[in-house]
């Protein structure tokens, strides 16, 4: 339908034709918006959008309003045209559509009180509302700095504090609203926490929408195997919930509130939804979230002493960290995406293991078990632990740094553990950024218990290459039927070429200092290293 057509019909049609010619064109843009946003129909766009404006605001009818909605909605997709809806006044009037109160209108309480008697009709204008707010907030910085200054959050937490009488769809777009501001105005995160307390609110909605129940301090009730998975609406409220969450928790707040968001994450591990692919983005985001929370609270991911745990570890239930565990071979499996879909996972991992010594030694019998087969390199095969010396040669490197720490601590920081499982090849990026290429630990202080090896590997040791970390055929010594002279020869012209090289500045001779860095051959010379009195004993 032609834009022109529609813009001279609209100045002097009745609500009843309004609606009527904007059904039609809604469901005509729909199909192709492409072909509707582009650059030569983008100045009549922008006319529409200003004419759409001025008919949402003087319209009465709900289901006129409701049908302009979605035209603008369908506009606001397309950043180019905003300006006419991104003002001070364009705003108010949505939000007001949307029964948010901004912070210069009335009292929270008595708009809160209106939601209760708002028709079916009205509900759907609530929610066309919402979705224009989200699409307009995402893609005009002049539309959220508007909403910063008519503090709109005040009305977005006025509403989560009734989140429990929410449609699906006013409940998921508030969310969304929420998360939009809070990511694309760090400045709002501060007022949403300290003065509308979004944090707590946020958490009343995710104990709400997940059916928590709480048997003790911070430890929710195990969910009942045959109970029905996350139903698909209050699954996708939950998601939008701990996405605004995070943008909330980037920076420090009340440490009781962070142990009690802990225990709702936990729970939330335990649950599944309809689909697979659903449960493990739920998973992601709790991930996701468990990073922001101080490293102190994961111990409440294991103290569940109602329902009880294992022995071996201290009484602590490892059923979380387990699902974790499962998360991570997924990801890994997964062979993409690996920095925004396993590091954090690796991460969070890496810090409950470094600072929780039941959570360090449940994963190592997971993840690294001890050695029996040392035939195949360390890298070589289908376990959780050759998936990861994988990952410890990755072309990305902060993939492949992660990967690396995260072994290292299962090892307890110790260079000599590392290699034991990783061979010396795979773990030289790490032992160099750290500066341990002569060997050591790292820094951080572990319990002293022991790892004991198995006879299988004990037999074998001797024999192991310690670059590549496995036992090796015994391979023909090419040298072995020289003569002295031309092994000589050899050498010299070994050396030769080295030099070559090297005054050509193709490669570069790096020695080992005494503290364990690279450094250029000839400061190694001149520094002979100096004795270690460290123990490697754990």
């Amino acid at each position: 339908m032609d834009l022109n057509s529609i813009l001279s019909q609209l100045e002097t049609a009745s609500e009843e034709e309004i609606e009527k010619l904007l059904q039609q064109y809604n469901v005509e843009v729909s199909r192709a918006f492409a072909r509707f946003s582009s650059t030569k129909t983008n100045a009549r766009n922008f006319w529409f959008c200003q004419t759409k404006f001025c008919i949402v605001r003087e319209t009465v009818q709900p289901s006129c309003q409701k049908t302009c909605l979605e035209t603008l909605r369908i506009l606001s997709r397309d950043k180019r045209v905003l300006a006419p809806v991104a003002t001070k006044e364009g705003m108010l009037i949505l939000s007001g559509m949307a029964r948010l109160q901004a912070g210069e209108e009335e009292d929270a309480d008595e708009k809160g009180s209106q939601e209760q008697t708002l028709s079916e009709e009205d509900k759907r204008v609530v929610v066309e509302a919402l979705k224009c707010l989200c699409n307009i907030v995402y893609n005009s910085p002049a539309a959220q700095q508007v909403c910063v200054d008519v503090q709109l959050v005040r009305g977005l937490c006025a509403s989560l504090a009734t989140a429990h009488t929410w449609p699906h769809e006013v409940g998921l777009f508030t969310l969304r609203l929420l998360f939009l501001l809070s990511a694309l105005q760090p400045a709002v995160r501060g007022v949403l926490k300290r003065e509308w307390h979004a944090v707590r609110l946020l958490t009343e909605v995710l104990e709400h929408t997940l059916d928590v129940r709480w048997v003790g301090p911070y430890e929710a009730a195990h969910p009942d195997p045959q109970a029905i998975p996350i139903p698909a609406e209050d699954n996708e409220r939950a998601m939008e919930a701990l996405k605004a969450m995070f943008n909330l928790t980037l920076s420090e707040t009340d440490n009781q509130q962070f142990r009690l968001i802990a225990a709702i994450l936990r729970h939330l591990l335990m649950l599944k939804t309809e689909t697979e692919e659903k449960t493990e983005e739920a998973h992601s985001h709790a991930v996701n979230l468990l990073n922001n929370l101080p490293v102190s609270c994961l111990d409440v991911l294991i103290d569940v002493p109602v329902q009880g745990g294992l022995e071996k570890y201290g009484g602590k239930n490892m059923d979380a960290i387990k699902v974790l565990l499962d998360f991570m071979e997924k990801r890994i499996n997964k062979g993409s995406s690996y920095k925004e879909g396993l590091t954090p996972v690796l991460s969070l991992l890496t810090e409950g293991s470094r600072h929780h010594r039941e959570i360090r030694r449940y994963i190592k019998a997971q993840v690294l078990p001890p050695l029996k087969d040392v035939e195949s390199r360390p890298e070589v095969g289908t376990t959780i632990r050759n998936k990861l010396v994988r990952l410890m040669t990755h072309v990305d490197m902060g993939v492949k740094q992660t990967a690396a720490e995260f072994l290292f601590v299962l090892c307890k920081e110790s260079v000599d553990n590392l290699l034991k499982y990783t061979g010396y090849g795979n773990a030289a990026g790490l032992l160099a950024a750290r500066g341990l290429l002569g060997g050591g630990r790292g820094e951080t202080q572990y319990s002293d218990d022991e790892d004991s090896d198995t006879e299988e590997y004990k037999s074998v040791k001797p024999f192991i290459n310690p670059i590549t970390g496995h036992v090796e055929k015994p391979l023909p010594n090419p040298i072995e039927e020289m003569t002295e002279e031309q092994k000589e020869y050899e050498a010299e012209k070994l050396a030769n070429m080295f030099d070559k090289l090297s005054r050509q500045q193709m490669i570069r001779p790096m020695g080992v200092k005494s503290d364990g860095t690279l450094a250029p051959l000839e400061e190694t010379l001149c520094c002979p290293p100096e004795e270690n009195s460290d123990s490697d004993s754990d």
